[in-house]
């Protein structure tokens, strides 16, 4: 049976990791560097690591346990991808086939595309002509707005005009691998994923779908994954506030005799 994974959503903002709420509220959780040690240590499947500053400042203003004070975007994946071995998806502020380029030279495995990716389609099926189609993810952010489910850009402030599902079918015929779908309603709410959003994009597409938004604890995991033929499931806030964590959701999950990846702790 194919193993379901589980994600860590690492948040960047000028530099920090940061928690959301509702794409409205950040609160700063530290330096992005020991965060993504301790989930590579902790066994995480894969890690998506995303971009959302607007603005070009990423000084940390500190040397934060010997990590160098990178002022660039790409200088901290490099810096990222050198302590972890878990797959690595990048995001944030792709707007060309240049700029995913860039972001698999410094140890990107595959890039995330949301915005651009809704205002320039074409973009998926470059990205995924020259690097392939399991190298491309499009993230969609959704709001429920009058009983239906829109499309949001711009960091979820700009209703595109689009269905989810259109858009989703649309996102796969261009070429996209992966869908990270991701609810905005549900954006650290704690209260679970938005199950009907899930189930309906999934049934809709034959790339897998990765949930993100409202997971607060181990059993949403697993109710995503008994109620949706979900892929995997993608959380943030959740994984920085506990040791171990995601070795302790996996042992959740797998002591329930969900098809996912036996706990493991690796030393890096």
């Amino acid at each position: 049976m194919k193993k379901k994974r589980l994600i860590p959503v690492l948040l960047l903002k000028n530099g920090w990791l940061v928690q959301s709420r509702g794409f409205k509220r950040y609160q700063n959780l530290g330096n992005p560097f020991t965060a993504v040690k301790r989930l590579s240590e902790w066994a995480s499947d894969e890690i998506i690591y995303l971009d959302i500053s607007t603005t070009d400042d990423y000084d940390l203003r500190r040397d934060d346990q010997g990590y160098p004070n990178r002022r660039d975007f790409l200088d901290i994946i490099q810096d990222v991808a050198k302590v972890t071995f878990m797959p690595l998806t990048v995001g944030g502020r792709i707007r060309t086939l240049a700029d995913a380029a860039k972001r698999f030279v410094v140890g990107a495995d595959k890039v995330s595309i949301n915005t651009e990716a809704v205002k320039n389609p074409k973009l998926i099926t470059k990205i995924a002509g020259q690097f392939g189609s399991q190298a491309v993810v499009v993230s969609i952010d959704v709001k429920l707005i009058d009983g239906i489910y829109r499309v949001m850009i711009e960091g979820g402030r700009c209703d595109s005009g689009r269905e989810v599902l259109e858009w989703t079918m649309e996102a796969e015929k261009r070429g996209a691998g992966e869908i990270l779908l991701n609810s905005i309603d549900r954006d650290g709410s704690r209260l679970g994923y938005d199950l009907e959003l899930l189930s309906r994009v999934v049934e809709s597409v034959k790339i897998p779908v990765v949930a993100l938004g409202g997971a607060g604890e181990w059993s949403h995991f697993a109710e995503a994954f008994k109620k949706t033929p979900v892929d995997a499931v993608a959380a943030a806030n959740v994984f920085h506030y506990s040791d171990q964590s995601v070795y302790s959701a996996k042992k959740y999950l797998h002591d329930k005799g969900l098809p996912v990846r036996p706990p493991t702790l690796f030393k890096i």
